[in-house]
C-alpha cells in the first residue's frame, strides 16, 4: 500500500507559479506510474498529467501543455508539478495518485488508486 500526501498548494496571482510536491511512503515507488489530477468546484475529476516510473514519458492534457511539467525523484520517492503561467481556470483542488498501467490507461483516473488528500490551487486574475 502507498500513501500520498500533497503539498506547495496556495493562491497565486495570474502569470504566476507553484510547486506542488506529492511525497510516497510505502515500498517500490519507483514501479508506479505517477498522475495529477484536479478538480474544480462543480466539475468532474480531471487528468492533468502523468510521468512513466523510471521518468522516461511524461503525458500532459492540452490545457496544460507547456505551462506545466511533471518530473520525479525515485531516491526521494516524490513526484513533483511545476506550474507557470498559471491562469484563474487552473483554480481547483490537485491529486497526485499511482497507477500500475501506462499508455492511454495513463489518462484515466479510474486506472489510479491510493489518492492523496489534495492540495489547493487559487490563481486570481
Amino acid at each position: 500500500q502507498v500513501q500520498l500526501v500533497e503539498s506547495g498548494g496556495g493562491s497565486v496571482q495570474a502569470g504566476g507559479s507553484l510547486r506542488l510536491s506529492c511525497a510516497a511512503s510505502g515500498r517500490s515507488f519507483a514501479a508506479y506510474a505517477m498522475g495529477w489530477f484536479r478538480q474544480a468546484p462543480g466539475k468532474q475529476r480531471e487528468f492533468v498529467a502523468a510521468i512513466h516510473w523510471d521518468g522516461s514519458k511524461t503525458y500532459y492534457a492540452d490545457s496544460v501543455k507547456g505551462r506545466f511539467t511533471i518530473s520525479r525523484d525515485n531516491a526521494k520517492n516524490t513526484v513533483y508539478l511545476q506550474m507557470n503561467s498559471l491562469k484563474p481556470e487552473d483554480t481547483a483542488v490537485y491529486s497526485c495518485a499511482v497507477s500500475h498501467l501506462w499508455g492511454s490507461a495513463a489518462l484515466g483516473d479510474q486506472n489510479y488508486y491510493s489518492w492523496g488528500q489534495g492540495t489547493q490551487v487559487t490563481v486570481s486574475s
